[in-house]
């Protein structure tokens, strides 16, 4: 084969990703060109990356995939994002996977880039069966606190839904008011491909909305950190004060507006036991 024709290969099957037709692999494994064994290295490396996405997938739809081979069809992952921020809604997503739904590079949100989440969320929304978020705003999180407020956001996104699920999966916490069939997974959202869906949804839509808040208060860096407590957001709370998207129910915020702390919210017993 030319140079030419070599870089005309790696265009094809390196860059565009071209599946390797066996009769020009073998061609390739007999060429002893630097260039020849440059394309079969990355080619060699990108079917490694390939199988061990399958494989990492398959992991993650294993709680999925047991429900759907025991005739639970509508399983709907649950996750919730921006319990920790000092300001905006808390969000929560639902989704319905299809079964055997596969989506490359579906993962616990956190473990993401914005670009990364932005184009999954398209696939989720156009792969998903059914999925809703649901935000609850700042003066209900101010008036039930926000243990209670992602609950809520949790069971109105699971109600929200255009079915009806037959199993929840849920990241961590069980939400009694719905009388579905449920299991918690503690870091579920980095082992359930319908939680990790959730996360995602939640995360992008509720960063959409902290985008707009920092339009409507500027100063703050809303749209940079999202109303995390991060250094900058707290030197903006010094400089600025706190501006009506922020929660009052935190105690930053009721620092900086010189109000006194509030009690400790109820311990991990006492909110099962509510």
């Amino acid at each position: 084969m030319s140079q030419y024709s070599l870089e005309v290969l790696r265009q094809r099957y390196v860059i565009e990703k071209r599946p390797l037709e066996a009769s020009v692999e073998q061609i390739l494994r007999a060429d002893s060109r630097a260039g020849a064994r440059a394309i079969l290295a990355a080619i060699d490396k990108r079917r490694y990356e390939n199988r061990s996405e399958g494989q990492r997938l398959r992991k993650m739809l294993r709680f999925e995939t047991s429900l759907w081979e025991s005739g639970h069809q509508a399983v709907a992952g649950v996750d919730e994002a921006g319990m920790s921020p000092l300001a905006g809604p808390v969000s929560a997503g639902a989704v319905i996977l299809k079964p055997g739904t596969r989506i490359v590079g579906i993962d616990d949100s956190k473990k993401l880039d914005a670009a990364a989440r932005e184009e999954l969320a398209k696939e989720i929304k156009e792969k998903a069966v059914s999925w809703c978020v649901v935000f609850v705003e700042v003066e209900e999180i101010d008036a039930i606190n926000i243990y209670w407020a992602g609950i809520q956001a949790m069971q109105r996104a699971v109600r929200g839904l255009g079915l009806t699920p037959q199993h929840l999966l849920i990241d961590a916490k069980r939400l009694k008011e719905i009388d579905i069939p449920q299991q918690a997974i503690i870091k579920g959202d980095a082992k359930s491909a319908s939680i990790a869906a959730a996360s995602i949804l939640a995360k992008v839509e509720r960063d959409a909305v902290m985008r707009t808040l920092d339009v409507r208060h500027p100063g703050y860096g809303f749209a940079d950190h999202k109303g995390y407590p991060v250094p900058a957001h707290y030197e903006a709370l010094a400089r600025l004060g706190a501006c009506a998207a922020h929660r009052k129910s935190f105690g930053p915020v009721r620092k900086a507006l010189g109000l006194p702390p509030l009690p400790p919210w109820p311990s991990a017993s006492e909110r099962e036991a509510g």
